[in-house]
């Protein structure tokens, strides 16, 4: 399918110590493309009648409400296609693949939560009496802090777990070999996520990894789709657009420096070419809310 040839693993913000990252906007325009990441996502569209919805090998045109929980490492998108609104409200929940763990997943009484987990790798389509009724629930979880949201988000979880008349979407599942599953890359992204505020040479990267650097380059590329480079400045880009929307105190400059680049010049252009709009569109577009819980 024509609509996979440029699909990019997105880097999230979301760190080992963090549960949830909620996402609740109002747009006018999808435009980000095809992607996949380790993080489960559940997204709700709603007012995005036209709305073109690709997840794996699937492709549909939504209706005005849109509600779907996608696996870890699927690729997935929304696409504007044929919608008119202007006035499109997003919420996305995004969290990790082992927040809940196999032991807790393992009881009985947790079987419609496991069963959901795994069949979102195929994305889940919840049905519009499903979405009626957890529309009002997903609106409030931005706004909510500490244990309270935990418990609410997992409420919410596995309620949609036992709802009627959930519907697959992907034929496939995922195929992509796992970001998780390799100790070179657990490796790399621990030194990453230790030392992305400071200079990281591939050299270096290459030597942590005992191999030289053509062929670091090779594996990141078959693995995950990128070089070294590309794979750093996700993560620092990952990180800027977080505090782009929550540090509203702090600069565009400042976050470019905290974020690991040491010229405005050139994090605008990685920013551009990842984010598809300049920082400062891009902090002006967020106006709603982005919380890491």
């Amino acid at each position: 399918m024509d609509f996979l040839i440029n699909v990019h693993r997105e880097i999230t913000p979301l760190s080992a110590q963090d549960s949830f990252m909620v996402f609740d906007r109002v747009k006018d325009f999808f435009d980000f493309p095809v992607h996949f990441h380790p993080e489960f996502e559940l997204n709700l569209i709603v007012n995005g009648k036209g709305i073109q919805r690709i997840v794996g090998d699937h492709l549909e045109t939504i209706d005005d409400n849109e509600l779907v929980l996608v696996g870890s490492n699927l690729n997935h998108g929304w696409a504007q296609h044929q919608c008119k609104a202007k006035d499109i409200r997003e919420i996305t929940l995004q969290f990790d693949s082992n927040l809940f763990g196999d032991d807790f997943l393992g009881r009985s009484i947790m079987r419609p939560l496991k069963d959901m987990f795994q069949n979102a790798s195929h994305g889940i389509l919840f049905s519009q009496k499903t979405i009626a009724s957890m529309k009002p629930r997903l609106y409030k979880i931005s706004k909510m802090d500490g244990i309270d949201h935990y418990l609410e988000v997992f409420s919410i979880l596995y309620d949609l777990a036992i709802s009627r008349n959930q519907r697959l979407l992907s034929t496939n599942t995922v195929t992509l070999e796992s970001f998780d599953n390799s100790e070179k890359l657990k490796r790399l992204y621990e030194f990453v996520q230790e030392n992305y505020v400071k200079k990281i040479t591939l050299d270096e990267a290459a030597e942590l990894l005992n191999m030289s650097t053509v062929s670091l380059n090779r594996f990141l590329k078959k693995r995950i789709g990128k070089t070294f480079v590309d794979y750093l400045n996700d993560v620092r880009i990952g990180y800027a657009s977080r505090w782009l929307i929550e540090k509203k105190d702090m600069s565009i400059a400042e976050i470019a420096y905290v974020s690991g680049f040491n010229s405005i010049g050139h994090f605008n252009r990685i920013f551009r070419k990842v984010k598809g709009r300049n920082p400062t569109n891009y902090r002006t577009e967020f106006s709603g809310i982005k919380r890491v819980l």
